[in-house]
């Protein structure tokens, strides 16, 4: 059975190959094959895709029979990519009639429509990539390619579907418009160029901008499209980066419903910013700013990206007026000599058969060709006398972006074959391949006639270099660009960005610049606070607190200041503290240097009275030279006082505690004398004692007030004490104080004093029953009582007291008690010396009365 099948096999094949036609058996299309709009065959081709439609209308197939060419085309021309077409088509020209660049060989062109269309793009990718021949034989594949590099398309999308395309077979792809930051990825997009800078660059300039002019909240608006969509990704990173916080982002497309168009235009009417950046493909923006018109919206602040914001058509409209005083970044303008006289010479009798030039001109002109009465078209109109887009050649910024991205191409090519013809290696008839063109074209570099130097860096980018543009009205009512300043990459960073701000219009047709925070600025002396759910740009101004300084607008924090500051009434600067001491200027100070005075002053008074009255026996009678010690000594204690007040020193602080705690231990001392006579006169009755001889008021008053004396200069040694800035008891101020030093030499000399006061009261408490006439214990022991309610009152009060306050208790504690050693002592005395001089007698002082208790 197996033997009888192959001979049955080959019968089969040999009626197959008699029966089948010759032509079935080539590989031939499927459908009809992609034609260029516009072509021109040489010795080295480019291919071309424009948008010479805005829109197309694609038909879905079913599937179910052979499909036809069913693209719907709309009849909306674009006048801008017909004017790019040309602008090719000129430099092509230009380069043929160039004897210097590309000799001998001339340069063809195949122009294809995309019609905005990123299915129609990829189908004209592969037909340049192909070819359109509707049969492939042996030879197909050993011809030469049908181009050697594309140039386009014009927006990103088709952009990234056409060198997604084309990558991986080594085409080179030079657009012009495509903007997109994410083509500049190599991994992706290998054979990718282009002539116009990044949005990468253009985003971080959108965000320059935004924040050179202050405005730190902005809506947005964007395409719904790999442009909109790179380029606002980009500026939001950039923004954040800046400060600039973003209240809203809308998405639109041009195909959208006029649901979403009515949507976005709510958002920027309710919204608080007054600027909006609009990165959105002109096509995309026209159908929102027919709405805005119906609106009425005013008072908006446009920021436009490059693809509008040089736009002659949105310019010249009249309903678009509230464009006025719109800034952005556009592509360096450029003058083509002869671009003019190019563009004005088309005319469809050059290629009769050729529908696209019949549409061209109806467009330009208004009429049709098919009507043959009025509103016909002659072909005798001249587009020298009109002034549109197409002819208007003021601004070609991406039209030189086009005229570039074919001399890119034509330099390479030149130096490819310039290689090849000094090349030893290269083979007789070598001719260039687009992969030779993709791996010379990365490191060409040529200048233009417009003096613009041209090279591309590993991403395939130029250098980004932009116009700041600013739309302002003329006389006619239709608006102008202004530049107003420039962006320039490969300046220093601080040098990218420069403005002319007295030259720009804003919104409004306003010389003042418009405001669009989200809330003022903080002044100095406050701080930013976050308002909770809200942007970092809305915020609350919260005052610093005490001690805290922001010096500058919009600070997002207060700053400490320095120990010895402090922060002024608004909160701006630090100043020196104010530095607290007690001074003999202030009432304080001035009552109780008086006090003082008058303490000496009376103790004067005693004085000179005792002496006028030293022989009368109540003087004699309680040991005058103790007497007149005490009142020196107190005269010293009110004295010292005044050591306490004024800024403390070194001298003064070493002065003020040693003289204190000195002329009151010898104050004390003496009193103490007086009380030991007393006792020892009544106590000490054996006839050849010497009590009184080895404890005489002298020599006891000198070694007690030695001791002290000796604890002071222990003290002075080792811890003296010294002048001290407290920082620590007040925030706002500085207390001048002195320091005690060694902290057990103070209190040393106060319990010391303190110890001969206890002694002196115990003992005038004993000789309390002594004879009245006689005995002065009583009031001895008054004024120790005095003395010592008065100091064990100040350890707690000087503890407590806070800054001069602890000086004052000081000196109140020294005056109390030397008034109360004053008064209780010697006014009874001075009573009985004024008053009583009957009683001054020598009968009344030895005189006993009956003891009493106290």
């Amino acid at each position: 059975m197996a033997k009888r099948t192959v001979p049955l096999v080959l019968l089969l094949l040999v009626v197959y190959g008699v029966c089948v036609p010759a032509s079935a058996q080539v590989c031939r299309l499927l459908g009809q094959p992609a034609l260029p709009l516009l072509s021109a065959q040489k010795d080295i081709n480019i291919g071309a895709i424009f948008s010479f439609h805005r829109s197309a209308l694609l038909k879905m197939h079913p599937f179910t029979s052979e499909p036809e060419l069913d693209i719907m085309i709309n009849k909306n021309f674009n006048l801008r990519e017909f004017k790019f077409a040309q602008t090719l088509i000129f430099a092509i020209e230009e380069i043929n009639n160039n004897t210097q660049l590309l000799p001998g060989v001339s340069l063809g062109y195949k122009i294809y429509d995309s019609c905005s269309s990123i299915a129609l793009t990829i189908l004209s990718g592969m037909a340049l990539m192909n070819g359109y021949e509707e049969t492939l034989s042996d030879t197909s594949c050993s011809r030469p390619p049908a181009v050697h590099a594309i140039v386009g398309e014009s927006n990103s999308s088709p952009t990234i579907g056409l060198a997604s395309l084309v990558g991986p077979f080594s085409l080179p792809v030079i657009s012009h418009f495509a903007t997109c930051a994410c083509l500049s990825n190599r991994n992706i997009y290998p054979s990718f160029f282009r002539t116009i800078p990044s949005d990468y660059y253009q985003s971080r300039a959108l965000a320059q901008l935004v924040k050179h002019f202050g405005w730190t909240w902005v809506g947005m608006v964007r395409s719904r499209s790999d442009y909109g969509n790179n380029g606002i990704a980009a500026f939001e990173e950039a923004a954040k980066q800046e400060g600039i916080c973003i209240e809203y982002s809308e998405a639109i497309f041009k195909t959208d419903p006029q649901d979403q168009f009515l949507k976005t235009v709510e958002v920027i009417k309710k919204g608080t910013a007054r600027v909006v950046l609009a990165f959105i493909a002109l096509g995309d923006f026209v159908p929102l700013l027919k709405v805005i018109s119906q609106h009425n919206i005013t008072g908006i602040q446009w920021v436009g990206s490059e693809s509008w914001i040089t736009s002659r058509t949105l310019a010249e409209t009249k309903e678009y007026r509230f464009l006025s005083g719109a800034v952005g970044f556009a592509i360096a303008n450029a003058k083509l000599v002869g671009m003019r006289e190019f563009l004005v010479n088309v005319h469809p009798d050059q290629e009769p058969n050729n529908e696209l030039l019949k549409e061209f001109w109806e467009t330009a002109f208004q009429c049709s060709f098919s009507n043959s009465g009025s509103g016909g078209c002659t072909g005798s109109e001249r587009l020298a006398e009109l002034q549109n887009e197409y002819t208007d050649v003021s601004e070609l910024r991406i039209a030189n972006k086009v005229y570039t991205a074919v001399y890119a191409i034509a330099h390479t090519l030149h130096n490819i074959l310039k290689d090849i013809k000094s090349s030893t290696k290269s083979s007789k008839g070598e001719r260039p391949t687009p992969q030779k063109v993709l791996e010379y074209i990365g490191g060409v570099k040529f200048t233009i006639k417009t003096g613009e130097e041209i090279f591309f860096d590993a991403s395939g980018d130029p250098v980004a270099r932009y116009d700041l543009v600013n739309w302002q009205p003329v006389q006619d009512g239709s608006l102008q660009f202004k530049n107003v300043g420039f962006y320039d990459s490969s300046l220093p960073s601080e040098q990218h960005l420069q403005v002319s701000q007295e030259h720009v219009l804003w919104a409004g047709d306003s010389g003042q610049l418009p405001v669009s925070v989200c809330s003022e600025s903080c002044p100095p002396g406050t701080r930013k606070a976050v308002q909770k759910g809200r942007p970092v740009c809305c915020y609350d101004c919260i005052p610093c607190g005490e001690g805290e300084i922001s010096n500058g607008t919009d600070s997002s924090d207060c700053f400490p200041c320095d120990l010895e500051y402090w922060s002024n009434e608004s909160k701006d600067r630090c100043v020196l503290k104010v530095i607290e001491f007690l001074s003999y200027t202030e009432i304080m100070g001035m009552v109780l240097c008086i006090f003082s005075f008058i303490g000496v002053l009376l103790t004067t008074i005693v004085s000179f009275l005792f002496y006028l009255h030293k022989e009368t026996p109540i003087v004699r009678a309680n040991n005058s030279e103790l007497s007149f010690l005490l009142l020196f000594s107190l005269t010293l204690c009110f004295l010292c006082s005044l050591t306490f007040i004024g800024q403390p020193t070194e001298w003064s602080c070493m002065l003020r505690h040693t003289a204190f705690g000195i002329t009151f231990v010898l104050c004390i001392s003496c009193v103490l004398g007086k009380t030991i006579v007393v006792l020892m006169a009544f106590k000490a009755t054996l006839p050849g004692s010497n009590v009184m001889k080895w404890f005489g008021p002298l020599q006891h008053v000198v070694s007690l007030t030695l001791i002290q004396m000796i604890i002071c200069v222990l003290w002075l040694t080792i811890s003296p004490p010294f002048p001290y800035m407290n920082l620590s008891y007040y925030r706002e101020r500085i207390i001048l104080e002195c320091n005690v030093g060694s902290a057990l030499g103070f209190w040393a000399v106060l319990g010391y004093t303190g110890l001969l006061s206890i002694l002196c009261f115990v003992l005038a408490f004993l000789a309390r029953k002594l004879p009245d006439n006689f005995n002065e214990a009583k009031f001895i022991t008054f004024s120790m009582l005095i003395f010592c309610a008065v100091w064990l009152t100040f350890i707690p009060a000087y503890v407590s007291s806070p800054g001069k306050f602890t000086v004052a208790v000081e000196i109140f504690a020294i005056l109390a008690s030397s008034f109360g050693l004053l008064f209780c002592i010697f006014s009874p005395k001075c009573y009985i010396i004024l008053l009583k001089p009957e009683k001054n007698t020598k009968k009344q002082m030895m005189g006993k009365s009956s003891p009493k208790t106290l």
